[in-house]
């Protein structure tokens, strides 16, 4: 059966109405469940929120109570501790209380002593006024006295004392005179014998490095007539070849070649065993040989030179410092080789230069060649050390250096504790026993006089030469020797050592004067 249109379509309309009213019933339904839900939720989150707001509450507290009692604890301890502070100030304050207060007493009775104290002294002082006038009176009564007795009034007799202390006054004076004119005279000594000495380093009369003389050996004696030759004409072109004499005596087998200068003397003894070896002797022959050994002997010193500025550690140095060293082997001083003492002043030089930790080589340089103004040419004036000064500055040595060589003998100012050091060294070398010509038994027999003119005065207990004779020390009997009469022994032990003895430079006397005290413990 086929429906009408007209009769389905309210039929779908009705059954859309009656699903749409369905749906809304059931969709009311579900929103009122979902709605109850949300109110348990939101009504457990309120709960759940109340209980935890609670027990932060109660924990906020709890920290707070803490706190609370933390500060109160502090405060209490903090109020303990100003409690007990303020205790010991007070008991301090007591104590200084009562330490004022026995003071103050204290002060009262030493009041009271000094007011005793003053009585007495003015008790005193009028006792002496009164002593004062008795005496004043007794010397009135004692000078007229004298007056009487003497015939002379109070001012002739102080004219007369006045006339006799003019008359010592003159005498002392004279005799002060006397002693300053002397130590003039004594100076004008020694500074005649600088000069002297001065002149004499710059002559040829130098010594040589033992004697003034060489001993040659000869191969028999027949040689000793080829050296004289025919009418003795080899012996003097010899001689006049070599500034040399030549001594030909009765000595077996030897003859002597004498002369101050111990370069010429040295070449006069090469020269003359080359010409004995050589078996040729006449006089073109000897000034041929001479010739060929003094040329010989000058590269000899300036490899002498050379080595000793190696031996020393001294480096780049001006080949002619090198020549004028070598030239310091031929030298000598008072008896000893230039040389050596050069190189033991050196030496010194730069032991004292460590020991202070200054530049060693330079120390060692400036002592090296300290004395090399010795070696300049005779012929040019002045004294050693300006002459060497001048001549280490014309080959460019260090200004210090310079200073050094200049100023050891104090010609010039000294600028450096170098300088000092070389001055310093230069005495210890030449000072030391043996250095110079002075023979050990000489010298230990002026070192016992020394001793035994200190030890022939009363009080002297011990006497001890030191310095090489330079410092006499003398140690007195402190009970019988006292501080004034030990200025006076000084004094007096100088004055016989002047009188009695013969000595370079200066002896100084010291007189030393001790107490000891010693116990034992038992």
């Amino acid at each position: 059966m086929q429906i009408e249109w007209y009769v389905l379509i309210p039929l779908i309309v009705l059954c859309a109405t009656v699903s749409f009213l369905i749906g809304w019933l059931a969709s009311q339904r579900m929103g009122k469940n979902k709605i109850v839900e949300a109110e348990n939720r939101a009504r457990e989150i309120l709960e759940a929120a109340e209980k935890k707001a609670s027990t932060l509450k109660k924990e906020k507290l709890l920290e707070v109570k803490d706190e609370w009692f933390k500060k109160k604890q502090e405060f209490e301890r903090e109020a303990n501790r100003q409690r007990n502070k303020l205790q010991n100030l007070e008991k301090q304050l007591a104590n200084r209380e009562e330490s004022i207060a026995s003071k103050l007493e204290l002060i009262g009775k030493k009041e009271s002593a000094l007011r005793q104290a003053e009585e007495r002294f003015q008790r005193k002082e009028a006792e002496l006024d009164e002593r004062r006038k008795q005496l004043e009176s007794v010397i009135q009564q004692q000078t007229a006295r004298l007056e009487r007795m003497s015939g002379l009034s109070r001012e002739e007799a102080k004219k007369i004392l006045m006339e006799n202390l003019i008359n010592d006054a003159k005498l002392a004076a004279a005799q002060q005179l006397k002693e300053i004119r002397e130590e003039m005279k004594t100076t004008a000594k020694n500074e005649a014998r600088k000069l002297i000495i001065q002149a004499i380093q710059r002559t040829a009369s130098d010594h040589s490095v033992e004697t003034t003389v060489s001993v040659l050996n000869l191969q028999n004696e027949e040689m000793k007539g080829r050296i004289i030759g025919r009418e003795g004409r080899n012996i003097r072109a010899f001689e006049a070849a070599t500034g040399i004499d030549v001594i030909v005596d009765d000595t077996p087998e030897a003859v002597i070649l004498s002369g101050f200068d111990p370069f010429r003397r040295e070449v006069a003894r090469i020269a003359l065993e080359t010409l004995m070896a050589d078996g040729r002797i006449h006089p073109a022959r000897i000034e041929e040989v001479v010739d060929k050994v003094r040329k010989d002997l000058e590269e000899e010193i300036f490899k002498t030179g050379e080595n000793t500025l190696l031996d020393l550690g001294i480096h780049s140095a001006h080949p002619e410092i090198k020549r004028y060293v070598g030239k310091m082997r031929y030298r000598s001083s008072y008896g000893q080789n230039l040389l050596q003492h050069s190189v033991e002043v050196a030496w010194l030089c730069g032991i004292m230069a460590s020991e202070l930790h200054l530049d060693g080589k330079m120390a060692v340089r400036a002592g090296l060649l300290h004395d090399i103004g010795k070696c300049v040419d005779r012929s040019i004036e002045g004294p050693h050390a300006l002459l060497g000064m001048d001549l280490v500055k014309k080959y460019r040595e260090h200004p210090i250096i310079v200073n050094a060589v200049g100023s050891h003998h104090d010609d010039i100012e000294m600028e450096s504790p170098y300088a000092a050091l070389v001055q310093a060294a230069d005495a210890i070398s030449g000072a030391r026993p043996g250095a110079r010509r002075e023979s050990l038994e000489a010298y230990v027999k002026r070192l016992e006089k020394l001793e035994t003119i200190a030890k022939g005065f009363e009080g002297v207990a011990k006497t001890y030469a030191i310095q090489a004779g330079r410092e006499i020390r003398v140690v007195v009997e402190h009970d019988r020797i006292d501080d004034s009469l030990a200025d006076q022994l000084a004094n007096d032990i100088a004055e016989k050592i002047q009188a009695e003895m013969e000595y370079p430079g200066q002896i100084k006397v010291t007189v030393i004067r001790e107490r000891r005290s010693i116990a034992y413990a038992k």
